[in-house]
């Protein structure tokens, strides 16, 4: 009888797996087939992941309906319904990017296009829709927005700012468009504010040193402004946003068509501020007024193969602002009784690039050249100054075996700069270099760059700059990276702090200042994963060791700025961590926060080695932002903001009771956007929504021509709560002709 039975459970399973089925399938994105993607029965216990081609199979699936899930780092989530009958399903399905950006083919960090997860150097990406998210007036301000990142004001009157990575003062940072180096020296104290968004395709940044590749200024970090290709624009772009504090910002792009290879866009950015404000009672602007121009053109030639071969783009912008008392008008220019800073800019800046006709495309020329033309009255001081900055790269780049990536360069620069103080500041820098860079895949997992640079400075003699970075992949979602490099710096320094220009101190040199060295490693975790959506974690550790670090010393004397070599140490510190989160259903999170040590080790009166924490770095920061579409009315929503920990502040006289470390404040915005017919949107909101300020940044502003007046001693927000009113609309080419546009849908459709 049991084996009677077990004939029958027999017969009964052979009929089962008779009826059972395979579904078999490739998964692939737009340039590439996803590999290590999960797919799954959603319900079931029926799962695998693609291999290396995408390819994948799941075997004796019983007849039904079933929801094949498809779920891979990096790509947004899709479900297909199934029915499982009499015939093997084959599946082709093609995935959807989010925007972790993970896939992006970045150039910075390697100077080869690579994708952000492949590349052994930690690579950010913020695109475009960041921008739009929470509409500003500069990159700066818009940047202010990033994990690690902070705008800081260096003068409350005349609005000078820079950028802090990591706690690294600005001069660290170097800034990039489109690779090239155009904005130091003279124009980081205003050039970078006249960058217009709406010229920008994405940024890439880079937290850490990147010297073998860029050159002395890039110790900290470096920012790459990527600007919009003409062969993507649409034919118009326009934008305008209006805030109810009177502030005006309109931006027009055109992209005429001319032919199949020859492409160009002319935008134009504008920026108009007449407003005064006071709403700290001071009796000086709270913001600087503004009347701003930008205008850029660029350009690109391709050859018959559709590849570059010529980018060229001009940019022209010119600035006039001013700070000072609500009394001053422009007949009290240069007066010594009613104060006002009133600063005219006018720069140029031309950027290039050549590809030259050899084999393989691996031989391209760089060229950038910029005129920075400056003429300020700081209450009656007069300030006019001139920067030229002339430079070239040729680069040489091999691939063996798709394993071993090989970059040979050689840069060139050319400085001048003059000015017409008494100060001896004129100047003409020649600093010629060469670099090489190898990036070799060690093992599938494991990749090693090793770098070596090369400049020679007339005044310093041969600098050398070492560099190492690796990558280990420890799963297929999680990547380890470590970066190691050796910085050099030299101070420019009427260029870089303009204090005493904007206050009564004088400026004072302790001895002949010699350039800054530094030793920069930065470890980084970032692990992708596939939960209620797709995310990515990134934690970072950061160290920093500075030798004759020059810093200004406002304690020394009330009436003075000391500048000296640090004799002791710097130590800058630190670790973040930062999630980006995208929802199955329309919700995007990203979150993050930063913690900061950062010190000096000097030498007292006795000979005793002390800490001093460096002022104006806050020992936390955080952001976040929080978006939710509304895809059926088109409606957005973003939320986003910013919290700043205590920052140590520069000491005054006690009769001015000014605190020596600030509280801790949040600058929050919100912002509706409504989409429409025809690529039009709107869209306001409110920006510092609990109208946080800190009071006065003015030290004796009743007295600006007296000796204790101080403009540098801003630590937080100085515009009190705005709301705004945008619209935006472009004209894409294809919008011209419907009929050609339906047709292609129908033969994509068949």
């Amino acid at each position: 009888m049991k084996y009677l039975v077990a004939l029958i459970m027999l017969s009964v399973n052979c009929g089962i797996l008779a009826q059972t089925q395979t579904i078999t399938g490739k998964i692939k994105a737009v340039d590439e087939m996803v590999s290590f993607a999960k797919v799954d029965l959603v319900g079931t216990d029926y799962g695998t992941i693609t291999n290396e081609n995408g390819e994948f199979e799941l075997q004796n699936i019983p007849p039904g309906k079933y929801h094949l899930r498809i779920r891979a780092v990096g790509y947004i989530e899709k479900i297909i319904p199934v029915e499982v009958a009499d015939k093997q399903i084959e599946l082709v399905t093609e995935l959807e990017e989010t925007d972790l950006f993970l896939n992006e083919v970045v150039v910075t960090g390697t100077m080869r296009e690579t994708m952000v997860k492949k590349s052994p150097v930690k690579i950010e990406v913020i695109n475009s829709s960041f921008f739009r998210s929470n509409p500003v007036n500069s990159v700066i301000e818009a940047l202010n927005n990033v994990n690690g990142v902070q705008e800081q004001v260096n003068c409350a009157v005349c609005g000078t700012n820079d950028i802090h990575i990591n706690g690294m003062e600005g001069p660290y940072t170097l800034v990039l468009i489109d690779g090239m180096s155009i904005i130091s020296g003279l124009s980081s104290v205003y050039g970078f504010n006249g960058i217009p968004t709406s010229l920008i395709d994405r940024v890439e940044i880079v937290k850490g040193p990147s010297s073998t590749l860029y050159g002395t200024e890039a110790v900290g970090g470096v920012i790459n402004i990527i600007t919009k290709s003409p062969e993507e624009c649409p034919l118009i772009d326009l934008e305008s946003n209006f805030t109810t504090h009177q502030e005006l910002k309109s931006s027009l792009g055109i992209t005429p068509r001319l032919g199949k290879q020859v492409y160009t866009t002319i935008s134009a950015d504008y920026y108009y501020n007449n407003h005064k404000m006071d709403f700290n009672e001071d009796n000086f602007t709270d913001i600087p007024l503004n009347n701003r121009l930008s205008i850029f053109n660029k350009w690109l030639i391709n050859n018959k193969e559709g590849l570059p071969v010529v980018n060229l783009a001009a940019r022209y912008y010119m600035e006039d602002r001013f700070g000072g008392t609500l009394q001053w008008t422009p007949d009290d220019l240069g007066s010594d009784e009613t104060y006002g800073e009133s600063i005219t800019t006018r720069r140029l800046e031309i950027i290039g690039s050549y590809y030259f006709p050899v084999k393989n495309r691996n031989l391209k020329l760089d060229i950038s050249a910029n005129n920075h033309d400056q003429d300020a009255w700081y209450g009656n001081v007069n300030y006019r100054a001139n920067q030229k900055i002339l430079f070239s790269n040729l680069i040489w780049n091999k691939s063996f075996n798709n394993r071993n990536h090989l970059i040979i360069g050689l840069t060139n620069k050319f400085q001048t700069y003059a000015d017409n103080t008494t100060s001896e500041t004129d100047e003409q820098t020649y600093v010629p270099g060469i670099f090489c860079q190898d990036e070799f895949n060690w093992t599938e997992k494991f990749t090693v760059l090793g770098g070596a640079r090369l400049d020679y400075h007339s005044a310093h003699g041969l600098i050398f700059s070492p560099r190492l970075s690796m990558k280990y992949q420890v799963g297929h979602f999680t990547a380890l990276r470590l970066n190691y490099g050796n910085g050099f710096r030299q101070v420019q320094l009427f260029t870089e702090d303009h204090a005493f220009f904007s206050g009564s101190r004088a400026v004072m040199l302790m001895e002949k200042l010699r350039p800054e060295r530094s030793h920069n490693a930065t470890l980084n975790l970032n692990h992708t994963y596939t939960w209620m959506g797709c995310g990515n974690i990134d934690v970072d550790f950061f160290y920093t060791y500075y030798l004759n670090k020059i810093l200004p010393d406002y304690d020394y004397d009330p009436q003075l700025i000391v500048y000296d070599n640090l004799q002791g140490y710097g130590v800058t510190q630190g670790a973040s961590v930062s999630l980006h989160h995208s929802f199955n259903f329309p919700l995007k999170v990203r979150i993050g926060g930063t913690y900061l040590n950062t010190y000096q080790m000097v030498e007292d009166e006795n000979g005793i080695m002390t800490k001093e924490i460096q002022v104006f770095t806050p020992a936390f920061s955080g952001t976040f932002g929080v978006s939710y579409d509304f895809k059926k009315i088109g409606l957005t929503l973003n939320y986003t903001g910013k919290v700043m920990g205590p920052q140590v502040l520069p000491t005054y006289p006690e009769e001015y009771n000014i605190p020596e470390v600030s509280p801790w404040f949040t600058l929050q915005n919100f912002q509706i956007t409504k989409s429409f017919k025809h690529n039009i949107e709107m869209y306001t909101g409110v920006r510092n929504i609990f109208n946080y300020t800190q009071p006065s940044p003015l030290i004796d502003s009743g007295d600006p021509f007296g000796d204790n007046f101080d403009t540098s001693y801003a630590y937080g927000p100085l515009q009190v709560r705005r709301f705004f009113f945008g619209i935006r609309w472009k004209l894409d080419r294809r919008d011209m002709n419907p009929s050609t546009t339906n047709v292609n849908n129908n033969k994509n459709n068949q």
